[in-house]
């Protein structure tokens, strides 16, 4: 019966004209893409984008465009105001905050330059009006809270601006929780450990849910991640994140993780990143790093000085060494929706492919073979009604839960 009234729900939001059941349609790959909306919750995006260094309108060595997103039939992309965790001082929350304005720029500019083709949603109503005008929506995600500064004071902001969700950290703990992989020693960061989420975190985590802003424990450590799920008044998403049975990577989630996500009727956004689902050797990361020198590529930040043609050749270099080590493939990718599907059900698993941030893999190496996740899902027996869950469903379930609870307490504050 849960399952009966979460798929009715998550289908009504999407408000596509989608069978209850693949035979209806038999396997024709095509008309099931087509007519079910798909989801990236997360797309890694250049300050420069919307520029002609950047330029999302025509095919370019991106792996997201927008001519990709037609031809892989991708119509909703979270792009990700993503800011890299620094020293946790006031100097720090300014260069933060500084860069971040920079990410939410490019994501309006993208926007705002391709009127004809793009419209940005701020709640799941308008994405389904859009997608249904035949539009493409872009929504605004936002990785590591920690440009929201020492009090969070920049979080009406980034609501405004059309954030609806928030990862609590990225790499490296900060003021509001912990992460799942610690900096350390690093040089010139003061790195503060919380046992799990701060007092500040918890209360992030309160106005975050009174604004309708998702909660994201991608990147957060496993304490973290299931005291947030307990203190959220709505359920909270893993934005994307792997599976720590299939591999274990600190990035991972446990099996306690995600059922903890699961019982609170939250949705975890499997991840198409390599490197979490395989181990890459040493002598695969050498070569890698042969291929950076080789390119002039210095430094842990490199990848902000290249190009996007500088950046696709690197792509293609690094692809090319799988006849010696083999990338992760569509059906591994696959393999932890199964995962997730057989331990706490199939309304609990979604799709991320981290592009643009060094996602990636046979098969979907970019935004135009898309597709390619939905045939294999076929080929394993999913229903058509299960594929939109995976696809969107689910997360749009979650959003309009957050949404609604947000409205409610306006409402409460009003009377």
């Amino acid at each position: 019966m849960k399952f009966l009234m979460v798929l009715l729900f998550s289908l009504f939001f999407v408000g596509c004209s989608v069978v209850s059941d693949k035979t209806d349609v038999g396997k024709d790959l095509d008309s099931i893409h087509q007519a079910i909306t798909t989801i990236d919750t997360h797309i890694d995006v250049p300050v420069t984008l919307g520029t002609s260094l950047a330029n999302s309108s025509v095919l370019s060595p991106m792996q997201v465009d927008i001519p990709k997103m037609r031809d892989g039939g991708l119509d909703v992309g979270f792009f990700i105001v993503y800011v890299a965790q620094g020293p946790v001082s006031d100097t720090g929350y300014v260069q933060a905050y500084s860069q971040a304005q920079q990410k939410f720029n490019a994501i309006e500019r993208m926007v705002r330059k391709n009127p004809d083709n793009m419209v940005l949603a701020r709640n799941p109503e308008e994405l389904k009006s859009a997608v249904e005008a035949g539009k493409l929506v872009a929504v605004v995600g936002v990785e590591n809270a920690f440009p929201l500064g020492n009090h969070f004071e920049h979080l009406q902001e980034f609501y405004d601006r059309g954030a609806r969700y928030i990862s609590l950290t990225h790499f490296g703990h900060n003021h509001f929780a912990d992460s799942s992989v610690a900096k350390g020693a690093q040089a010139d960061v003061e790195e503060p450990v919380n046992n799990g989420l701060s007092d500040i975190g918890r209360d992030l985590i309160a106005s975050m849910n009174r604004l309708g802003i998702m909660v994201d424990i991608s990147h957060t450590s496993k304490e973290s991640t299931l005291e947030a799920v307990e203190v959220s008044q709505v359920p909270v998403i893993a934005s994307h994140s792997g599976v720590k049975a299939l591999f274990d990577h600190p990035r991972n989630l446990t099996d306690e993780e995600i059922k903890a996500i699961a019982e609170r009727d939250g949705v975890i956004q499997l991840v198409a990143f390599d490197s979490y689902m395989r181990t890459v050797t040493k002598e695969e990361k050498a070569e890698i790093a042969n291929i950076r020198k080789a390119m002039g590529f210095e430094g842990s930040d490199w990848y902000k000085k290249a190009t996007q043609e500088q950046l696709q050749e690197f792509r293609t270099r690094v692809a090319s060494l799988n006849d010696r080590w083999v990338r992760s493939t569509v059906a591994d990718f696959v393999d932890q929706i199964d995962y997730v599907a057989k331990l706490v059900g199939v309304e609990h698993a979604g799709i991320a492919s981290d592009f643009g941030g060094g996602g990636g893999i046979q098969g979907w190496d970019d935004i135009s073979q898309t597709r390619a996740i939905t045939e294999e899902l076929l080929n394993r027996g999913y229903s058509a009604a299960e594929i939109e869950l995976i696809w969107s469903g689910n997360l749009l379930r979650v959003w309009s839960q957050v949404d609604a609870y947000a409205q409610r307490r306006v409402s409460q504050l009003a009377n």
